[in-house]
């Protein structure tokens, strides 16, 4: 399963941006029953959940991008969005997406740099 993300950039503070991210090649059934997030990792950080919506469940963000990120999925589509707005300086990093149904399938995106210039 490979899992293609798109949508990152080079914005000025306060802009927005819109990832995305598709597992073409997983069954509808797999996806609609994973767990499906966005994580980042800054130069010389570790990586990180931004945030994440398990399967049937409800939507959770880290506390730094609360009120200013929105994760959504489309199932039938087998996307996974992360809308991201207010954006500043210290957003600036690789965002990957994931996608996990159980331990043994556990995927993730190449990853998409994003960087906000101040």
């Amino acid at each position: 399963v490979q899992l293609q993300a798109s949508g990152g950039g080079l914005v000025q503070s306060g802009g927005s941006l819109r990832l995305s991210c598709t597992a073409s090649r997983m069954i509808f059934s797999t996806f609609s029953g994973s767990d499906v997030g966005w994580y980042r990792q800054a130069s010389g950080k570790e990586r990180e959940l931004v945030a994440g919506i398990p399967s049937g469940g409800a939507a959770n963000y880290a506390d730094s991008v609360k009120g200013r990120f929105t994760i959504s999925r489309d199932n039938s589509k087998k996307k996974v969005y992360l809308q991201m707005g207010s954006l500043q300086p210290e957003d600036t990093a690789v965002y990957y997406c994931n996608v996990r149904f159980r331990r043994d399938m556990d995927y993730w995106g190449k990853g998409t740099q994003v960087t906000v210039s101040s």
